[in-house]
């Protein structure tokens, strides 16, 4: 059965207490620097660890998905002594294995071509606001990095990944790449890319944060469930982001999130296909709008967001 995870959000106790009584089922991290000793030694420490693990318990709640200590531009353009990162990384994965922590992301520098894309504020339904982007011109924008350069940046990810999935297997942690957002179509992780990952590592401990938002920007519906029904279908689906879109790259060169109700996508068939394939992870309503009344971490479109889902696990289950 589906779970809905939710951000950590700093974890005050007010907070906690919201998001309990939403009924969420996990927290996830977004950020290595969450967890005491990142800052101080670049990899979390058990102690810290085990601290926040025991703090969410207590409000009924788990840690779904963790998040690695982030992979540099220096190491990703091959600056020497930045080889430490990855160690930093593998002792991560120790460190939350052995706490019981099963799902992490490891992020990286240069994935994405913010430069490529205009940003803006998109104003929906009485007003609520959410992200949108649009495409810059290509005589405006920046020229995208050559074959070369996308070549090399693939040769230092699979540097960090040989190192990572081993680590992965011998810890049980499964190791959840998201997708590039913005995804355009030579970004290293936006299309082909992304495929590629799990070619390269065909270790069952590699595989997919699945954001249906982002992969909808790229290609629409149709997209997203071919690509759940492939990715499903292999058990490479460890947890997924749910946020709806209008419009597409490829439809409109641009796209606005908007509330799960609210876009092209119709959410309750994606959850279907997930359960086609035997997907029983987590949910995150994530980049969710900002709605009137909204206060720091106390969000109506949290709560609505959490509800609308929870209301489409029941309609399932009947």
């Amino acid at each position: 059965m589906f779970r809905v995870s939710v951000w950590d959000k700093g974890l005050s106790e007010r907070y906690l207490r919201l998001v309990t009584q939403l009924g969420a089922d996990a927290i996830d991290f977004g950020g290595a620097p969450s967890f005491p000793g990142v800052r101080e030694q670049g990899y979390p420490s058990p102690e810290g660890v085990r601290e926040i693990k025991q703090k969410i318990a207590a409000w009924g709640m788990e840690i779904n998905r963790v998040t690695l200590p982030d992979i540099s531009a220096g190491f990703m353009r091959g600056a020497e002594g930045s080889e430490r990162e990855i160690e930093n990384s593998v002792k991560a994965i120790q460190v939350f294995g052995e706490a019981g922590i099963t799902v992490a992301r490891q992020r990286f520098w240069g994935d994405v071509f913010r430069e490529q894309m205009f940003r803006y504020r998109s104003v929906h339904r009485g007003g609520y606001l959410s992200r949108g982007e649009t495409r810059i011109p290509p005589h405006q924008a920046p020229e995208t990095p050559d074959k070369e350069a996308l070549d090399y940046w693939w040769s230092r990810f699979c540097a960090v990944y040989e190192h990572l999935t081993p680590a992965a297997e011998k810890y049980g942690v499964k190791l959840a790449i998201h997708p590039s957002d913005t995804p355009l179509p030579d970004t290293p992780l936006g299309g082909l890319g992304y495929h590629r990952v799990i070619d390269a590592f065909p270790s069952k401990n590699v595989g997919y944060l699945y954001c249906c938002g982002t992969r909808a920007e790229a290609g629409g519906s149709s997209l997203v469930l071919d690509e759940i029904n492939n990715y499903g279908r292999k058990g490479r689906i460890f947890t997924v982001h749910m946020r709806n879109v209008r419009g597409s790259l490829a439809t409109a060169g641009a796209f606005e999130e908007a509330l799960l109700d609210d876009g092209d996508m119709n959410v309750f068939k994606i959850l279907k296909e997930l359960q086609k394939v035997g997907f029983n992870g987590c949910i995150n309503a994530d980049h969710i709008p900002q709605l009137e009344g909204d206060y720091e971490n106390l969000s109506f479109g949290l709560a609505y967001s959490i509800g609308y889902l929870k209301a489409m696990f029941a309609a399932l289950a009947a």
